[in-house]
């Protein structure tokens, strides 16, 4: 075969196809080679911290494109725990911050009313009485500030619950009767609403009665000027509505959204006794008993809400 015959036999169809093929080749090598390279990119920017960093998805990559998927949702989870632990972080500083700064303040005064009695600089047993009284009384508040932290970072902690089967109705009936003399002292009265028959929840009794106890003493001790604290029962398909409604002055637009939080400075936020933590507390019960709290005030009447749900049928 002479030389015009071989580069005729080159120029065959078989040998063209053979060329594009290596061309496809060489061509989808290329790409790979430029995706796993943004993989590649990907992973030394989530090693370096740049835990927002997302590779593009192309599907047509096949397991590259899952390695790609799998290197976001680590990245993705990364940044969710970063976030959370400083979350946690600011959470526990802003803990801090809060029991320092209501610590401090009774306890300055504590020491200021017995550096003057220490010092005798008082004019008489009266005066000298006056100023225990005065350290008598935020030494209490002292210790209610500190029973109500301990029993809200017990709650938050994960605590056990000791679950039981309670009557809703009997239960606040019972509460509204213990706090008669309160009641009395404040010239006012507690009207129970309630449904004929029993409205049975499942619950720990004794954190329950304190959620109530926080909203029926926030109650009195912010519905002053009007006679009456009702508390309404109700049952809605499988949830138990409980509302604490007190008639005083309402609670300002601006600090609604945040009065469950803990030691917010809201005038109307803090319930009785003045911690700061009372309402917080009553948020912390009602979630752990898969429930949610709320409140809604307007200058008729300021009413909170707990709703849990009703006890299953045996």
């Amino acid at each position: 075969m002479e030389n015009g015959e071989l580069e005729q036999a080159s120029l065959t169809p078989a040998n063209d196809e053979l060329g594009q093929a290596a061309g496809s080749i060489d061509r989808l090598a290329r790409k790979l080679a430029d995706y796993l390279e943004r993989i590649t990119e990907g992973l030394q920017a989530v090693a370096g911290g740049q835990f927002e960093y997302r590779i593009e998805i192309d599907r047509s990559y096949g397991d590259f494109a899952r390695i790609a998927e799998s290197i976001n949702a680590m990245a993705e989870q990364l940044d969710r725990s970063i976030r959370d632990e400083r979350h946690a972080e600011k959470t526990k500083n802003d803990l801090i911050t809060g029991v320092s700064h209501d610590l401090r303040t009774p306890l300055t005064s504590i020491l200021g009313f017995l550096e003057v009695i220490e010092q005798d600089r008082y004019k008489d047993e009266v005066e000298l009485r006056h100023y225990v009284n005065i350290a008598y009384e935020k030494a209490r508040s002292l210790k209610k500030l500190i029973d109500d932290l301990f029993e809200y970072t017990r709650i938050g902690g994960g605590m056990p619950l000791a679950w039981t089967k309670l009557d809703l109705t009997d239960l606040l009936r019972q509460l509204a009767e213990e706090f008669v003399p309160i009641l009395e002292k404040a010239s006012m009265t507690c009207r129970l609403a309630a449904p004929e028959a029993p409205l049975v929840i499942e619950g720990d009794g004794n954190l329950l009665v304190r959620a109530f106890e926080n909203l029926v003493s926030n109650a009195i001790a912010h519905g002053s000027g009007s006679p009456y604290v009702d508390i309404q029962i109700e049952r809605r398909e499988d949830i138990a509505l409980i509302r604490v409604i007190n008639y005083g002055e309402p609670i300002p637009a601006m600090d609604l959204p945040f009065i469950f939080d803990r030691f917010y400075r809201g005038d109307r936020s803090r319930a009785s006794g003045g911690t700061g933590l009372g309402l917080a507390i009553v948020k912390s019960i009602a979630e752990v008993h898969g429930g949610r709290v709320q409140a809604r005030s307007d200058r008729s009447r300021t009413a909170f809400e707990i709703a849990l749900p009703v006890a299953r049928s045996l």
